[in-house]
């Protein structure tokens, strides 16, 4: 018999390894099950909004529901970007989106508004947070409640506004 025979007559046969789960196929399925908890919820809520006349409550709900409508559209945009990256087949869904190429000059005025709105998000939590103090009292709380909701969003809004500026002064 031929010795190269040997060699690989000898070599056990070939078994694929069980196929193990990449993190990032995880994170993926992490975020399909959130985007599919999201649409659980947002019925849900719609369905306690539709059964009950509790004026507070329906006006509450809306404002979760709102934001949750929001959070659902950004969870399926960020798990359809994350299956075409998987893939490389696009999903339908929406793409992330890209800063694209920008002249100088549009760079320079977004830097100048991006700035301009990080300062009136700064000044408005500075308002807002006196007057949630003087607030507090009224309307059993719902005053103060909804004012600190306003704060919360003013500071999402610097957060992404100061991404946004970080992304421009990097391009």
């Amino acid at each position: 018999m031929d010795p190269t025979a040997n060699i690989f007559l000898s070599l056990q046969t070939f078994e694929p390894l069980a196929r193990e789960i990449s993190a990032f196929e995880e994170m993926l399925g992490q975020f399909s099950a959130h985007e599919r908890h999201e649409q659980e919820f947002l019925n849900d809520y719609r369905g306690i909004v539709d059964r009950h006349d509790n004026p507070l409550v329906k006006f509450l709900l809306q404002l979760i529901i709102s934001d949750e409508e929001k959070h659902h559209e950004v969870v399926r945009t960020m798990t359809s970007a994350l299956q075409t990256d998987l893939t490389g087949i696009r999903g339908g869904g929406a793409d992330m989106p890209k800063l694209g190429a920008l002249s100088e000059q549009e760079k320079d005025d977004l830097l100048d508004l991006t700035g301009e709105f990080i300062r009136a998000e700064a000044q408005t939590i500075k308002e807002y947070k006196a007057l949630m103090k003087r607030s507090k009292g009224y309307h059993k709380g719902l005053l103060v409640l909804l004012i600190k909701t306003i704060i919360h969003d003013s500071e999402k809004h610097m957060m992404i506004l100061e991404f946004i500026d970080e992304k421009l002064r990097e391009a």
